[in-house]
């Protein structure tokens, strides 16, 4: 797609899958403003809980890439996590837009399938080589950008959100040329450094991108009634 989101392509085919593995069955509906309002709140709802949860994975890669003296790959972990920040603080906006008070945010139980992404982002801070992660999440991301900028226009479109309501999905939207320029320059150095394994950032960039379609399916199959 040509909308490449916050962090695009690092030019490195090694983690490009097939993007939206298994479909994605609930922004095409959002698109033509037939999934219900319910479907956007209980997005945001999950939402709280993955943001976080990325942040924490992120800064993790981030001080085990600058423990290994790897800069360029913590930089661009850096990066990451301080827009999780920003994206935390926007999600707030739109929950509100949502209807959702801070005591249904607390309350609300989060649903393993829309879950899954995070869990396997937490996995790979935890374990796999930071430079794998940096090729894997970049092809991912682009994916997500291109559902973000969809959804943003849709909000406006057909469920009369405000430009501040749709700041979530504008932030992941929006080209991030500076995340681009620390993903590339991450990819060369672990290269370069004999550290970056092709076939195991194809693998976790496929897990990603099937996880990121679980997470939008769980929607669909939860709360747009077929």
């Amino acid at each position: 797609m040509d909308r490449e989101g916050r962090t695009g392509r690092d030019g490195d085919d090694a983690a490009r899958g097939p993007a939206g593995a298994g479909g994605n069955r609930l922004v095409p509906l959002i698109a033509a403003g037939s999934a219900p309002r319910a479907a956007v709140a209980a997005l945001a709802l999950e939402q709280h809980h993955v943001i976080p949860a990325d942040r924490r994975s992120f800064r993790h890669l981030a001080e085990r890439a600058a423990q290994g003296r790897q800069p360029a790959v913590a930089a661009f972990f850096a990066h990451l996590e301080q827009g999780e920040g920003v994206a935390l603080e926007r999600l707030g906006v739109l929950a509100a837009a949502c209807g959702l008070d801070a005591e249904t945010l607390r309350a609300h139980e989060p649903r393993a399938g829309c879950q899954a992404y995070p869990a396997y982002v937490a996995w790979l801070a935890l374990g796999a080589e930071p430079v794998d992660v940096v090729v894997a999440l970049s092809a991912n991301f682009a994916a997500w950008g291109g559902y973000c900028a969809t959804v943003a226009q849709a909000l406006r479109r057909h469920y009369g959100f405000t430009d501040e309501a749709c700041g979530f999905f504008d932030f992941f939207a929006e080209p991030d040329p500076r995340g681009a320029a620390l993903a590339a320059e991450a990819g060369r150095a672990g290269r370069a450094e004999g550290l970056l394994t092709e076939r195991l950032a194809h693998r976790y960039g496929r897990m990603l991108q099937e996880y990121e379609s679980m997470f939008w399916n769980t929607l669909a199959d939860t709360c747009v009634v077929q």
